[in-house]
């Protein structure tokens, strides 16, 4: 998730609504990309098969692509896009609160590392969510209209593979749908001081986890993997 959704964020570069927003947006995307070539490396190292981070980032296919489909959702409006931060900054951060306790000793140092930035990605994401959703009557609507429109991705961030249940079990991974009633706190909360309406649950969309993912995927590989599919083992 961390390596689409920095993709993602750094779309705002040069785009954002005010420079220091700007400048925000481009550091979180770093931060994110950061994070992924932790995690890409280490899942390289376990995989056994000489596989490096940047392998595993840009020759991959989209089925091979596991992450939730609400990180590829294009960035729409600000006000979607601090939703999306939002929801999945509040997801991040009970994850790797738990991953701190990980069995793994590598996965918890990746953690240790990554939890304070999600910490703060949260903060940022909540309060501009709070600004705009108890701003003028223009801003909450469509502070309103953003979250009701993310939400039905939600879902798919607490779906578990079987595989990802027996590392959980071993103590390795995080049972994610036991993050679920904690999440619903954290963001009804933060709707609440924000005087936008939490979302009901419905219908989910799902299915990344056997690979099946929207369209917009597939436009994000073509432009971040490109150079590497053009140009096979090129080096700086």
């Amino acid at each position: 998730m961390a390596l689409i959704h920095s993709y993602r964020l750094s779309e705002w570069c040069s785009n954002g609504p005010i420079l220091e927003e700007d400048l925000a947006l481009t550091n979180f995307a770093l931060d994110m990309l950061g994070r992924a070539q932790a995690l890409l490396k280490y899942a390289g190292e376990v995989e056994g098969i000489g596989h490096t981070e940047d392998d595993l980032a840009y020759r991959r296919g989209e089925r091979r692509f596991l992450n939730p489909l609400i990180a590829e959702l294009p960035n729409g409006d600000f006000a979607q896009s601090m939703a999306r931060m939002l929801y999945i900054g509040a997801f991040e951060n009970l994850l790797y609160t738990e991953l701190l306790k990980s069995k793994d000793e590598t996965l918890a140092a990746i953690a240790g590392k990554a939890i304070k930035e999600i910490r703060y990605h949260l903060s940022h994401a909540a309060d501009w969510v709070i600004r705009l959703g108890d701003g003028t009557a223009e801003s909450h609507d469509k502070m309103q209209r953003a979250i009701n429109d993310m939400w039905t991705y939600t879902g798919d961030m607490f779906d578990m593979s079987s595989e990802e249940t027996k590392l959980a079990n071993d103590g390795i991974a995080v049972n994610t749908i036991s993050l679920l009633p904690s999440w619903n706190a954290q963001i009804g909360k933060v709707l609440a001081e924000a005087t936008l309406t939490m979302p009901t649950d419905g219908y989910m969309q799902s299915g990344s986890l056997s690979g099946v993912h929207t369209e917009h995927l597939g436009h994000i590989l073509s432009e971040m993997q490109y150079l590497q599919r053009a140009y096979p083992d090129a080096s700086w």
